[in-house]
């Protein structure tokens, strides 16, 4: 298992969920605390450099772990599930554009809140429809890119749609992608999965990669989840991928991915020991 860390370029929205902002200074600070990775949470292709993402990359001796899109939907309002067809269609060509930049960089794309939700007036059935749809879309797209799509549960306070790692299991099922997978988030797990370990390694054979915090949302150690579960869990699955730190970034964002780092670095290293 290796460690990232969610970054994003200067001018992202304060909506962004990522800990440091300016793709060139957060790859530094994330080598210099012992991260083998960076997270970029891109609303498109052309917000970074390929040219100097390779450059730093190599500077730096770090990865892209994945691209993440809650951009794609906080910032563009594109998603999945939308009515309107041309909606739909302008989400598809975001995501194809990211999707052939992770051909180069990291390799998978992550489907967030862009999955979409059950608007009102519209049934489940509808919304499901609609997201399956465009998920065979994508993974078309990513299959003949060598790149694998995820998709990441998220809690009812947030959306209505796929909330649970089982959920998420079905869907991806429904789909029936070969390079479809999920990737569980242990905050939104913490409120939604029943145990957070049993569900993991219940669902092991589709996970892809997963997304570290605390049941506060800030850096691993600050709250109650036990860690020692999850990585229990993720062994129980077999799971060798990207763990990825996403967390509010307080006290502050040099603060948060520190006390991150310090937590987990060392749980990794013993669990890629076991």
């Amino acid at each position: 298992m290796k460690l990232s860390v969610a970054i994003a370029g200067e001018q992202a929205l304060p909506s962004a969920f990522v800990v440091w902002r300016g793709f060139e200074a957060s790859i530094r600070k994330a080598a210099e605390l012992g991260y083998h990775g960076v997270e970029l949470a891109l609303k498109c292709a052309d917000e970074i450099d390929p040219d100097k993402l390779h450059k730093w990359l190599k500077q730096y001796h770090l990865e892209v772990s994945c691209i993440s899109t809650g951009q794609v939907f906080a910032d563009l309002g594109l998603y999945f599930t939308h009515e309107s067809d041309e909606i739909r269609e302008k989400a598809i060509v975001v995501f194809t554009e990211l999707i052939h930049m992770a051909k180069d960089f990291g390799k998978i794309v992550s489907i967030g809140r862009a999955r979409g939700f059950v608007a009102q007036g519209q049934t489940r059935e509808q919304a499901e429809a609609l997201f399956i749809d465009a998920a065979r879309q994508i993974c078309g797209i990513a299959d003949k890119a060598g790149v694998t799509i995820i998709v990441e549960p998220v809690n009812r306070y947030e959306t209505n749609f796929i909330n649970n790692l089982d959920e998420a299991a079905s869907m991806v099922k429904r789909i029936g992608c070969g390079n479809l997978g999920i990737m569980p988030d242990v905050f939104h797990m913490n409120i939604e999965d029943d145990k957070i370990g049993a569900s993991l390694a219940r669902n092991g054979e589709l996970l892809r990669y997963i997304h570290l915090a605390d049941s506060n949302r800030m850096a691993p150690g600050q709250g109650h989840i036990d860690f020692d579960d999850i990585f229990g869990g993720l062994k129980a699955a077999g799971f060798d991928g990207w763990a990825s730190i996403e967390i509010l970034a307080k006290p502050d964002p040099d603060t948060a991915a520190r006390q991150a780092a310090e937590y987990i670095l060392p749980l990794i290293k013993q669990y890629n020991k076991a």
